[in-house]
């Protein structure tokens, strides 16, 4: 005789899964610089994939994730990182530097606003990049 079957729940299993979209993507300025060498600053058009790795129940409906979460975020990523200089923050050969710049502008608009924020890049062969901050993305993000 068999017993009764318990009441299932839904099952826990390991997930791999991978997005992409013609949409996912960004336009952005970087280079690269090591020890001794600069390349010259230039831009790419980049496209995006996104892979997800993890141990999840599957939900009640059947599904492990929501792939419009999925894409409503990495639309968001891509729309921060458009038209952006792609600075590695954690470079050992770019002397990186944020300043507040002074303005002139004495106007009661402008004095409403905090003042804005300048990046300068100091490269090993003298090269200096200055950005405003607004037009960065750092990474690992500041």
């Amino acid at each position: 005789m068999t017993s009764p079957a318990a009441p299932s729940s839904p099952p826990k299993c390991a997930f791999e899964v991978q997005v992409a979209k013609e949409d996912f993507k960004f336009h952005a300025a970087h280079f690269v610089a090591f020890d001794g060498f600069r390349e010259p600053l230039h831009g790419h058009n980049y496209r995006v994939g996104v892979r997800l790795l993890g141990n999840r129940k599957i939900g009640p409906d059947g599904y492990l994730i929501d792939f419009g979460d999925v894409k409503r975020v990495t639309k968001e990523v891509c729309k921060k990182l458009n038209n952006h200089f792609l600075c590695p923050m954690n470079s050992n050969v770019l002397n990186i530097s944020i300043s507040t710049r002074v303005s002139n502008n004495s106007t009661t608009a402008a004095s409403e606003q905090s003042p804005p924020q300048q990046m300068t890049l100091t490269c090993q062969d003298g090269s200096i990049f200055s950005f405003p901050l607004q037009d960065v993305a750092q990474s690992p993000p500041q």
